[in-house]
């Protein structure tokens, strides 16, 4: 089968697609036609050796998935050939085939297309950090501020608060951006290329600040959030595309009595040196079937910004790279 094979850590661009082995098949694991794969920063780290888990060479890169299920394990109970599914993969999703463990496997609806299923990560994400009670456990009526908005995580985190009945805060540093955060459902947008939106939010929020606050993008941004956080307030970074880690002062912690709640989804998954995805099975399962549930009822709108064939994999990266993508850039596999 063809598919993109790491032979040494290196840049993104040096890879080749190639003839590749056929994965062998575990008894708990699934063989999946991949129809598509997301494309992500993540996987540009983990090329380069740069990520916290490094996959044992030569290995597949690619950790998010869709198709269609072509074989089963001896023990898999779940799924049968000819199901459609996404799956969360410890590595080797660009390829034509893929294998997938039962337990990070999930059923897609008809009405979602490969390429969007893609977006099961961003949706997953979002919803763990806007639900999940010790995270932001975001209420009805309550103002979330989403940093980064128009990036596959905010636009789910967007179609989330609206169905638990938030007020929605966006922020984007381009108008195209701006305007896709207020087709996705946003009540308000806030333009923060040169950094500053707390008066805004301030604004918005009549003074009080925002209840909750999703935050990818660290550094800066982060700071800035707490100075327009409302008290007994939460904020829940979940990456730091800036560049630079968040750093929380305890003395605003204390002084405003609010709580920061870090997420690291792929803990869940199994992608961590502790490995548990066996113990959170059923807190992730969840969040898979509200994803399938939601999708099949066209109540989220999972958006793909552009879609590559395997062999244009460096303009793919290019474009998730550049920050000028708007939704999930993915790999499409037909």
């Amino acid at each position: 089968m063809r598919g993109l094979w790491v032979t040494e850590y290196t840049e993104f661009d040096n890879l080749t697609v190639e003839d590749i082995p056929t994965p062998a098949l575990a008894p708990k694991q699934v063989r999946i036609k991949v129809g598509a794969a997301g494309v992500s920063f993540a996987a540009n780290l983990v090329v380069a050796g740069k990520y916290q888990r490094k996959p044992p060479l030569p290995f597949t890169p690619g950790t998010e998935s869709a198709g269609e299920v072509i074989e089963c394990g001896a023990d898999v109970t779940r799924f049968k050939p000819g199901d459609r599914v996404c799956a969360a993969l410890d590595w080797g999703a660009y390829a034509e085939e893929a294998v997938a463990w039962e337990v990070n496997t999930y059923p897609i609806p008809d009405n979602l297309s490969y390429a969007q299923a893609t977006n099961f990560n961003s949706y997953a994400t979002s919803c763990a950090a806007l639900t999940w009670p010790h995270l932001l456990n975001l209420q009805a009526g309550q103002t979330l501020l989403v940093h980064g908005a128009a990036g596959a995580i905010g636009l789910a985190a967007i179609d989330i608060a609206k169905i638990i009945g938030a007020t929605v805060i966006a922020t984007a540093s381009t108008e195209k951006k701006r305007a896709a955060a207020l087709e996705q459902g946003a009540d308000h947008v806030i333009d923060y290329s040169d950094g500053q939106f707390r008066e805004a939010v301030i604004d918005i929020t009549s003074g009080k600040g925002a209840d909750a606050i999703l935050d990818p993008v660290g550094g800066d941004i982060f700071d800035q959030s707490l100075r327009c956080i409302a008290m007994e307030g939460r904020i829940c970074p979940v990456g730091f595309t800036s560049g630079r880690a968040a750093q929380a002062p305890g003395n605003i912690i204390l002084v405003k009595n609010i709580a920061v709640c870090g997420l690291n989804m792929g803990t869940y998954y199994g992608w961590s040196p502790n490995d548990i995805r066996y113990e959170m099975e059923d807190r992730v399962r969840s969040l898979m079937t509200a994803f399938d549930e939601w999708a099949a009822a066209g109540r989220i709108t999972p958006r793909v910004c552009a879609t590559f064939p395997l062999y244009d994999f460096k303009q793919a990266m290019a474009l998730v790279l550049s920050r000028k993508s708007i939704g999930r850039v993915a790999f499409d596999m037909h």
